[in-house]
């Protein structure tokens, strides 16, 4: 046999035993998908049937599942957050604002008391104003004047009975000195309407009146002052005193 003869033979050999093996190989897929495609309630024959199926797990979506979810979890966070520090600022404003309008009503309040303060204090001064009585700027007037200062600081005495010793003393001349009696000649002489020396106007001199000894109001009242403490009362006095 020519020697390429037992060559292309043993070739045509192995082309039929592959093709044999390809058709086998065939058949057993054809039987796995035959045997995948009964159902699940079915019997079978072979001892592979009640083998339990392998699972694939994998990770990777699980792990990006747990990723979203961590991330819903931080936004939430985040919002909660946020929304307490506006809470938290919408808080404080209305406090800020609650304190500002506090302030500005209590400083009201205060000007409002100054204000009341002012014009009661302006009321009695001009209460003071008008009430004030004003006297004619001769011997009637003086001794008027003179007795409401006397009333004021409980010295007794009347009109008729100061007018009286006034005539007699100075004949209603405020200037009036005496230079020829005993004070005269001790060197404190008498002085104005009623004739008063130095040193006992200055004793007897009453508050809210002039030091002058020559003031006509001033002069009346020191006088009636110490006709009072020595006699009772002017009115009790009908000579030199």
């Amino acid at each position: 046999m020519p020697k390429n003869f037992l060559t292309r033979g043993h070739s045509l050999s192995l082309t039929r035993n592959r093709k044999i093996a390809l058709a086998g190989v065939g058949t057993l897929g054809a039987a796995a998908l035959a045997f995948s495609a009964v159902p699940g309630g079915g019997q079978t024959t072979t001892a592979e049937a009640g083998a339990p199926a392998k699972v694939a797990y994998s990770t990777e979506q699980i792990q990006g599942v747990k990723a979203g979810v961590t991330d819903q979890l931080a936004g939430a966070s985040e919002k909660v957050a946020s929304i307490e520090a506006k809470k938290k600022a919408a808080d404080e404003a209305a406090a800020k604002k609650k304190a500002t309008a506090r302030a500005a009503a209590e400083k009201a309040a205060q000007e409002r008391q100054v204000q009341k303060a002012a014009s009661r204090s302006a009321k009695r001064v001009s209460v003071k104003q008008v009430s004030a009585k004003t006297y004619p700027n001769n011997l009637d007037g003086w001794i008027r004047e003179s007795l409401a200062i006397m009333k004021k600081h409980g010295i007794p005495g009347t009109y008729s009975g100061i007018h009286r010793n006034i005539m007699r003393e100075s004949s209603g001349n405020p200037m009036a000195i005496n230079n020829w009696d005993i004070n005269a000649i001790n060197g404190i002489p008498s002085k104005g309407l009623l004739q008063v020396i130095p040193p006992t106007f200055k004793a007897y001199h009453v508050p809210g009146t002039s030091w002058n000894i020559y003031d006509p109001v001033a002069n009346i009242t020191a006088a009636c002052n110490y006709a009072a403490d020595r006699y009772g009362s002017m009115d009790n006095v009908n000579s030199a005193y």
